[in-house]
């Protein structure tokens, strides 16, 4: 039961989406391209234009600008964690839900996070590098075991609550800070301040959203509080620690060593060159950016995710949306179903509701659930209805965008 032929709904995926995201689109009917590499935002003005379905990373970014020419956008998947790429705000005034994969690469992040814990106590990337320069350099000082060590989490969500269980296992303690009260698991101990972490962690791992209050959350200030000789991982996002802060900290021998997977500005692709304050400095481990990058959790995210956004083409589900209102109802069999999002202002579904009873359908089930900004509503009726109905609900000044699914 569709509104528009598949064939015709137009799905971009960029950024080397996961194949099986692809083949599910593909399959069910709709034309799909698959991008390598992201979009600047020229690009993807011009892009967007035809686009229905856009599926993106994390380098790609959907700006104001971009959802002025997308016309024909009906949803934004972000194949990842992360959101901040996407204007939320605009998106949600334009009727366009986003959706991600929250949980999908947890532990492919957590088992680094663990690996990079050993390997900076063990001077592991040191070690490497000298002995494939030649040199043999075998040496205990200044090298740990992690047991019995405390490991320090900022933000116990997904993540951060797996590697909480990861670390016990390899003996350590962990205490843990969260905006929200969170349960802990085993026997991780939550703190009462952000202070307290940073005061007593021998290790302390980041795994926060980027939002204005996580910018620089680990500056110059909450480095010279922790313990001499710890050690920092940010697998997060790149602007929550200050790189120069924490390269000055290193360098005069506060720190002891840093896992860093993401970074401020960084690269749109393989072949542009990557420039940081912590390259070259001792026990300072540098990834791209890979924290989820394992076969298992790209598989998982573009299955999550190109479920999400079918569900929502296809019957106009948005649960788990971002910036949307979660509305879900099951397919009624013979019956219509009308799909609008509006401004959230009062008299709306009255209007609608007149323009179905004037055609003579009766309404079999609606659902309306509201943000501070917009409507969405899920009307099944048992008439078919035409495209006099479909102009009649957008000619009202709170209508936003409207679909019908026969």
């Amino acid at each position: 039961m569709i509104s528009f032929p598949k064939d015709k709904i137009n799905i971009l995926l960029l950024e080397n989406i996961h194949e099986n995201a692809f083949n599910l689109f593909k399959n069910d009917g709709f034309s799909v391209k698959l991008m390598k590499d992201a979009y600047t935002e020229e690009d993807l003005c011009e892009a967007i234009k035809d686009v229905h379905v856009l599926g993106i990373r994390s380098k790609t970014n959907v700006t104001a600008k971009v959802f002025e020419n997308a016309h024909k956008l009906l949803t934004i998947g972000c194949f990842c964690i992360g959101t901040n790429q996407v204007d939320l705000s605009t998106s949600e005034k334009k009727g366009i839900p986003v959706f991600n994969a929250p949980y999908s690469n947890t532990r492919s992040v957590a088992e680094l996070v663990m690996a990079e814990i050993i390997f900076l106590a063990r001077k592991t990337g040191d070690q490497s590098r000298d002995a494939h320069n030649g040199k043999w350099n075998k040496i205990a000082n200044g090298c740990f075991e992690v047991r019995g060590k405390t490991l320090g989490i900022i933000g116990y969500g997904h993540i951060g609550s797996q590697v909480s269980i990861l670390a016990e296992s390899f003996g350590m303690k962990v205490i843990f800070y969260d905006i929200q009260t969170k349960l802990p698991l085993g026997n991780a101990h939550p703190a009462e301040s952000y202070d307290e972490v940073l005061k007593n962690s021998d290790f302390l791992t980041l795994h926060v959203p980027e939002s204005p209050d996580t910018v620089n959350l680990l500056g110059a200030k909450e480095i010279s509080t922790l313990k001499k000789g710890s050690y920092i991982l940010n697998l997060s996002r790149g602007r929550v620690v200050d790189i120069d802060a924490l390269a000055a900290a290193i360098k005069s021998g506060h720190i002891a060593g840093a896992g860093i997977d993401v970074f401020p500005e960084e690269p749109k692709s393989n072949k542009d060159p990557f420039v940081s304050p912590l390259q070259n400095l001792p026990n300072v481990i540098l990834t791209p950016h890979i924290g989820g990058s394992t076969e298992e959790a790209q598989r998982n995210i573009g299955l999550e995710v190109a479920n999400k956004l079918l569900r929502y083409v296809n019957n106009g589900s948005t649960s788990f949306a971002v910036n949307f209102p979660n509305v879900e109802l099951p397919l009624l069999k013979d019956n219509y179903r009308i799909l609008n999002v509006h401004k959230n202002q009062p008299g709306f579904l009255r209007d609608i509701n007149k323009i179905v009873s004037d055609v003579g359908a009766n309404i079999s089930t609606q659902f309306l659930s509201t943000t501070a900004d917009i409507g969405y509503l899920i009307m099944d009726v048992n008439k078919k209805l035409g495209d006099q109905v479909k102009d009649e609900i957008i000619k009202n000044p709170l209508s936003i965008k409207t679909r019908i699914l026969y």
